[in-house]
């Protein structure tokens, strides 16, 4: 038996044990039993990118972070197949997701990644592959990685802003990564990750069609039972948000409960949005949830008796990507988080 697949009988038998303690601890746990926080990074090492790359020392140090005991790292498609199947998962269950198959990916992430055990999802944009661009994994790479176990993702071929596309545009982006997964690395991969985390209904509905059963963006955030599987939230990590007390506080992340959230569009059709959500129970204290906005603007809460939460904002956005974050204090000094992010045209 390889060491990967070790790894994977020894994991199996943790996360049975850490689900039986996970029913049988306080409402923190009990929470999280429905929940796993998703890690979303880009380069390794790669200072000339540092809004997208960590630096290894960093990578590094979350590494060490999650083998300090604690922490599940699980395959994506395990946490997707235990929330929709409605088995609880071990407390601190953890995802690492890599879009855009950089090659620091291959020389940098992978054997440390390998060497603890830790697996991972790549989301590969076949473009660049073809093309043979610097600084991108070449298709005998990826099979390497494959041949190890590591789940492969579709990222689309072009990795452009999609939602600015037409349907027929897009059509054709889609069925070309497919076709070229399954031709060179024979993956019919099930997982889509937005290029930018940007999406429009239009694009929503293409992704349902081409069958994939989870999409991933770019918002922070925690995915549990009920959160959209079209629009799952991932923690990025660069050289800003990569330090260890930052990656501490979000590995420890739960969930916050919002549901029926609007506006459903992340496209702002006005800008600013007026932006609701319900907080499924338990419901924080309503002086304890704090919101805050990207581009500085800044959020007003307004608590309804039904649960429900109203966000306004005392300016529009500025064009580009824009960010909103709810936080909240639960019990054992951890946070209940939940993000969302929109694009003003």
């Amino acid at each position: 038996m390889t060491r990967h697949r070790l790894l994977r009988a020894s994991r199996a038998v943790c996360i049975a044990f850490a689900m039986a303690a996970t029913i049988a601890t306080g409402s923190a746990a009990a929470i999280a039993a429905d929940s796993a926080v998703i890690l979303q990074y880009h380069r390794f090492g790669e200072d000339s990118y540092p809004s997208t790359s960590v630096t290894i020392d960093q990578f590094e140090a979350h590494i060490e972070h999650l083998s300090s005991g604690g922490y599940t790292v699980l395959p994506i498609p395990e946490i997707l197949a235990a929330l929709d199947a409605g088995r609880p998962l071990p407390d601190r269950a953890i995802g690492i997701t890599v879009d855009d198959a950089t090659r620091s990916t291959f020389v940098e992430a992978w054997p440390r990644l390998e060497e603890a055990g830790f697996p991972f999802t790549v989301f590969v944009s076949t473009d660049p592959v073809d093309q043979g661009h610097a600084g991108i994994m070449s298709w005998d790479e990826l099979r390497s990685l494959i041949a190890a176990g590591v789940t492969i993702g579709n990222h689309s071929a072009a990795h452009g802003k999609m939602w600015q596309g037409d349907d027929a545009t897009n059509r054709d982006d889609l069925a070309r990564a497919r076709q070229r997964l399954q031709e060179e690395l024979g993956v019919d991969a099930a997982l889509f990750a937005y290029p930018y985390g940007e999406w429009n209904n239009a694009l929503r509905s293409l992704v349902t069609e081409f069958g994939f059963t989870a999409a991933f963006g770019q918002h922070s955030g925690v995915v549990a039972a009920h959160t959209d599987r079209l629009n799952l939230p991932r923690f990025a990590l660069n050289q800003n948000y990569g330090a260890a007390d930052r990656f501490r506080l979000i590995a420890d992340t739960l969930p916050l409960g919002a549901r029926d959230v609007t506006p459903a569009e992340q496209i702002m059709a006005d800008n600013p949005p007026t932006v609701g959500f319900t907080i499924e129970p338990p419901l924080p204290n309503r002086n304890s949830l704090a919101c805050f906005a990207s581009g500085g603007v800044t959020a007003t809460i307004e608590h309804q008796e039904s649960g429900r939460v109203q966000l306004s904002f005392d300016q529009p956005f500025p064009p580009g990507r824009a960010r909103v974050n709810c936080t909240a204090p639960a019990e054992e000094k951890r946070w209940r988080w939940f993000g969302l992010q929109f694009v003003a045209p």
